[in-house]
């Protein structure tokens, strides 16, 4: 049985949120999963401003200071313990789960290949 750590969406057209679950390979992807690990919203979202947020930051390129503009990000909520239990007993992300384990630590490859590397080389060969 092989088991994917997949997306699994769950929103309305034009608002997508996807669960990232555990579930067989060969399920659909809306299908009852074995195991939901967390949530991933793809909106930008603009942080709130509070009593710490500066108004104006120096930026280096232009030597001024310039209003600060706050970085938009992308909401993930993810179950750690839970997710490196299941790519220790083998489960394999798709492409987008793993984009976002690479980001968050949790993925750097399968030995012996050049993701894990890094040097664009498989183990064993070299040029």
């Amino acid at each position: 049985m092989v088991v994917k750590i997949r997306l699994s969406r769950l929103s309305r057209r034009h608002q997508p949120l996807y669960n990232i679950v555990v579930a067989q390979a060969r399920s659909a992807r809306d299908s009852k999963p074995m195991e939901v690990l967390g949530t991933y919203d793809p909106t930008p979202r603009t942080p709130l401003a509070s009593r710490d947020t500066p108004e104006k930051v120096f930026d280096p390129a232009t030597q001024k200071m310039v209003p600060y503009k706050p970085r938009r990000y992308k909401d993930i909520k993810l179950d750690f313990t839970r997710t490196k239990y299941w790519l220790g007993v083998g489960a394999q992300p798709s492409d987008g789960v793993q984009d976002m384990l690479k980001m968050l630590g949790l993925w750097e490859g399968r030995p012996g290949t050049a993701e894990a590397l890094g040097k664009g080389e498989v183990a064993g060969k070299s040029k």
